[in-house]
């Protein structure tokens, strides 16, 4: 009781706004905790005085001499102006909502979000505000921290905070079915969204990379990810192995950070031999002690020796190999050329390439603190290197896809970085979203989205274990009454998801928050909903739960290299349906939302969209919830349907008979390509 109320009088003080008189000690950055790669902004000497000026537009003249100095001096060694001074002494995790000094609930769910995403155990970097992906800011400075938190605060139901890119513009009048917060990150105008003015913006302080989840405060840790990748190993197994079993098959990748940390413990859930290279030794170790990855080892002979043994016992097995994955696959083909033993079945990349040349993709030909040094010391040369290690990694994987192995694109931009680099992965005759290999979109998660299935989630904000094992319960109810009643395609999705809410609490999944992710459709979405939110009016559930998804789902995102890549009609570049779903989860009830420029596969490459929305037990919570998921599915799987794919023509029309109000334009598809070809030879 001592501690909360400890906690509760350091959280007040966090929500008192900017710590001015008198200023916290510089302690600069902490070494115990990992850091994110400095950055090579290239600020003239005008723009280096603007990204100062900008800095100091949050503090008072009198403190502008003292923090000047510093200021620069962080631009000048880490190519951002992060404000170290004031990275709060308060352990960042997500505290019990009732311990948040606010005025409602609203405002103190999204305080519990944003701290869980700074939380060290979930944050990749914590003091540079790094979520996940090497760049997924919450926030461009701490500055920007202390007064979001005195808004939240302060906030009442009848007040909208509104944030541009980190900055936090104020709280403005608004009425209170209106979101308590709407967020957008890196909004350039399309001429200026490339990789370079973002560097320079992002240095002057004017506009953020949220990633997905990061910038709009809904990062659940790597569970989401661990999710996404099970269904994903299970599937690729189904489509090109012929089976759903993976035992004694082999699944090859590279990246144990945020994201891809994951990929390890879901392939053990899959029930296959994860082999993961990772080149950092520091998210190596904290997998392994997390108990996500099983062994490590750094000798490529001792690897190939395990995955043999692994693979004759068919056993569930995730071996992290600390060197780089080009030497990797290149000992797999020499082994392969030498016994004819293909070693293995499924191949994909979830390295960083979003950000290939600020430490998401190290080059074989360096060790890693070279590679850390000459990204800072010669950009050029560094790109070089990328460029030269990709080529050299597409070989030898095209090398062991001649002999059978089959290789997905994992929406890193990895293929896409891959053709940059100008390695042979070309697929003749293909569109500008095709190359040689698919994206796990386009073959694997596609046709599970235009069914409407995607990564749903829920936190709760009790922080209180119990009430996620309630509302697992519920979950696993509501799926499997729901089951008997759909097309055998949807049962099989429904059945995978019932199977990892099972697996899920025995796999320890829960980092931070207390959330669950399971991917659903439309109708198990709002029926979930519903349910939790009756349970916490009947008080089976203790507090509040916010519900949310991954920005990666049916609606939320325009990506033609990830999730619209199986759009064909030409309208994969476009970014209609981000845009919609955003503002139309804003009017129908969601508590914020969030627009974002980058995510996944990169900045300029993308537009996606993300929400929360609290339950509370109320009635006018469940109508919020129902009204707003509806609308946050069929947005996307109509827009999927217009575009010509049958599972969405199917899942639409059934969407249609249930909701009378809905009415949607359906395509009129050619069924005859000889009509086409007759209309144009004749033309002149």
């Amino acid at each position: 009781h001592t501690g909360s109320k400890r906690v509760m009088s350091s959280l007040k003080e966090v929500c008192a706004g900017l710590p001015l008189d008198p200023l916290p000690p510089n302690r600069g950055r902490d070494p115990s905790i990992p850091h994110a790669p400095v950055r090579t902004p290239n600020l003239t000497p005008a723009e280096e005085r603007l990204a100062l000026r900008n800095a100091l537009r949050y503090f008072p003249p009198n403190l502008h001499a003292t923090l000047a100095t510093e200021f620069a001096q962080e631009l000048r060694q880490y190519g951002h102006i992060y404000m170290y001074r004031f990275y709060p002494t308060l352990r960042m995790r997500a505290y019990p909502i009732d311990q948040y000094p606010c005025r409602t609930r609203q405002a103190a769910s999204i305080m519990l979000m944003i701290m869980n995403n700074l939380d060290p155990a979930v944050a990749q970097f914590p003091q540079e505000l790094v979520t996940y992906g090497g760049n997924g800011q919450v926030f461009s400075n701490w500055a920007q921290f202390w007064l979001v938190f005195h808004y939240l605060s302060t906030m009442t139901e009848e007040q909208t905070l509104v944030m541009y890119s980190g900055h936090p513009l104020g709280l403005f009048p608004s009425l209170p079915s209106s979101p308590r917060c709407v967020i957008t990150n890196g909004m350039v105008i399309p001429n200026y969204s490339s990789r370079e003015e973002y560097e320079k913006m992002f240095a002057m302080g004017i506009t953020m990379y949220g990633q997905m989840t990061a910038g709009s405060y809904c990062y659940i840790g790597p569970q989401g990810i661990v999710h996404g990748t099970m269904l994903t190993v299970l599937n690729a197994g189904r489509r090109y192995l012929g089976s759903g079993d993976l035992r004694g098959r082999v699944f090859v990748t590279s990246g144990l950070g945020g994201m891809s940390g994951a990929q390890a413990k879901a392939a053990v859930i899959a029930g296959c031999v994860g082999v993961i290279a990772e080149v950092d030794e520091a998210p190596l170790k904290k997998r392994h002690e997390q108990g996500w990855l099983m062994e490590i080892t750094s000798d490529l002979s001792h690897c190939i020796q395990r995955i043999r043994e692994a693979r004759k016992a068919k056993m569930a097995l995730s071996l992290g190999y600390h060197g780089n994955i080009v030497d990797l696959w290149e000992c797999l083909y020499q082994e392969y050329k030498k016994t004819g033993e293909l070693l293995v079945d499924l191949g994909s990349d979830q390295t960083s390439l979003h950000n290939p040349f600020s430490g998401g993709y190290y080059p074989v030909q360096l060790a890693f603190r070279q590679a850390n040094q000459l990204m800072n010391t010669d950009p050029e040369r560094f790109k070089t290197l990328v460029h030269e290690s990709l080529r050299r990694q597409v070989a030898a994987i095209n090398k062991l896809s001649d002999a059978g192995m089959f290789f997905w694109d994992y929406g890193n931009a990895f293929l896409l970085e891959a053709q940059r680099a100008g390695a042979e992965v070309e697929k003749k005759g293909g569109g500008a979203t095709e190359f040689k290999y698919p994206s796990y979109v386009q073959h694997i998660m596609g046709d599970i989205f235009s069914l409407g299935f995607g990564p749903f989630r829920w936190v709760c904000t009790s922080g209180d274990p119990a009430d996620l094992a309630e509302t697992d319960a519920i979950a696993t109810a509501v799926l499997e009454e729901i089951s008997s009643t759909v097309t055998e395609q949807v049962r099989q999705q429904y059945n995978d998801n019932i199977c990892w809410i099972r697996e899920a609490g025995k796999h320890k999944m829960v980092v931070g928050s207390q959330a669950r992710i399971l991917y659903s459709d439309q109708r198990g979405r709002v029926s979930i909903a519903l349910a939790i939110n009756q349970a916490i009016a009947k008080g089976r559930v203790s507090a509040p739960v916010v519900i949310s998804r991954d920005h990666h789902d049916v609606s939320g995102t325009d990506s033609p290299f990830r999730e619209t890549s199986n759009v064909y009609d030409g309208s994969a570049f476009c970014a209609d349906m981000a845009v919609q779903n955003f503002v139309g989860d804003a009017f129908r009830g969601a508590t914020w939302v969030a627009l974002h420029n980058g995510g996944g596969v990169g900045w300029g490459e993308v537009i996606n969209g993300g929400f929360g929305l609290v339950l509370d037990g109320s009635e006018d919570a469940g109508q919020r919830a129902k009204l707003m998921l509806n609308w946050d599915v069929s947005n996307g799987v109509a827009r999927r349907c217009w575009s010509g794919n049958a599972n969405a023509y199917e899942t639409i029309q059934r969407t249609m008979e249930d909701q009378r109000q809905l009415r949607v334009t359906m395509p009129n598809s050619v069924q005859e390509d000889q009509i086409l070809d007759r209309a144009l030879l004749r033309l002149p």
